[in-house]
């Protein structure tokens, strides 16, 4: 299943801002995802798996090689928030390559200028429905035990603790919960 041609996908519901929109990442749009990834480690440096030292070493290229394979994998994507044509957030969605394939979203960030317009909870939908037209039951989250605010937000797009907790990748002195959403009727594949 094609979400609105899986390249742009506009929200009209009363409940966000229409000026906002959601599209797969294209192939080329490495630069976009290397700035928001840095800018979302400028501001919340203590809510991803890797630091902002780590992500500015990484080259430019290797942005572009990633724009490219999430623009069209079945198992790894990209989505961007913009609003009135800028870019302000992201999301990735993927599934595991282990014997349970597990479903996940990760590295959610939206610009703090436009939180307010609920970006985050668009660009969640979006990328859970892309993982159930791939056949995911479940879209998991990791998310860091310290970031409380982070917990609520799935929490109140449905998400549940699990009670799988483990080290970050980045600051192994500090814990992540997995969280779990299960896909119904309201997420149709």
């Amino acid at each position: 299943m094609e979400l609105e041609s899986e390249r742009e996908i506009v929200c009209m519901s009363a409940r966000m801002s229409p000026s906002l929109t959601v599209s797969r990442i294209a192939a080329q749009q490495g630069s976009v995802l290397r700035e928001l990834r840095t800018a979302s480690l400028r501001e919340a440096p203590y809510a991803f798996g890797e630091t902002l030292e780590d992500a500015l070493l990484v080259e430019p290229k290797c942005f572009d090689e990633t724009a490219a394979l999430h623009s069209s994998s079945p198992r790894l994507a990209t989505f961007l928030l913009y609003t009135e044509g800028h870019s302000c957030g992201l999301v990735h969605a993927y599934i595991e390559e282990t014997p349970a394939a597990r479903a996940f979203v990760s590295a959610l960030w939206v610009a703090p200028a436009v939180r307010h317009l609920r970006g985050g909870e668009l660009l969640v939908n979006v990328a859970s429905q892309w993982l159930a037209a791939q056949g995911a039951a479940e879209v998991h989250a990791w998310i860091s035990e310290e970031n409380r605010t982070a917990m609520r937000f799935y929490e109140r797009l449905g998400f549940g603790p699990t009670g799988d907790r483990r080290a970050m990748p980045s600051h192994e002195q500090e814990a992540e919960a997995l969280f779990v959403l299960h896909m119904d009727a309201e997420y149709p594949a």
